[in-house]
This record gives structure tokens, C-alpha cells and sequence, in this order.
């Protein structure tokens, strides 16, 4: 069997926090930045984790079963 790869572009995106959670980047903070308000580009800034529905498709994206 050969072995499995991880997707390019999911390890680019997301990253591992001590206890094992993912984190991610927020959508929406790199372009039509003129119609968002002041707050609402401040709170795209900051990193938040993937939820628990979604694990388990980036898991497989990242080859960690």
C-alpha cells in the first residue's frame, strides 16, 4: 500500500494547539474590505477553532485518523 497524503493545501491552513484542537483562520478578512465595519474586521483577525462537525473532515485532509 503506498503511502497516504495529506492535503497541500490543509496544512497550510490549519494548525494543532498543545491539547490536540485545531485552529484555523476566519474567512472573509482579504478583500471588499470597505463595506465591513471597523469591529467586524477586527474580530475576522483572530484565529478560532474548527468545530466539532467539521473534525473529522479535516482530520482526513490532514491524514490523521
Amino acid at each position: 500500500m503506498p503511502k497516504v497524503k495529506t492535503n497541500s493545501g490543509a496544512k497550510k491552513r490549519f494548525a494543532f494547539t498543545g491539547t490536540g484542537k485545531i485552529k484555523r483562520h476566519h474567512a472573509f478578512h482579504s478583500h471588499i474590505l470597505t463595506k465591513k465595519t471597523k469591529k467586524q474586521k477586527r474580530n475576522l483577525v483572530h484565529q478560532t477553532l474548527v468545530d466539532t462537525s467539521n473534525m473529522k473532515q479535516v482530520r482526513d485532509l490532514l491524514c490523521l485518523r
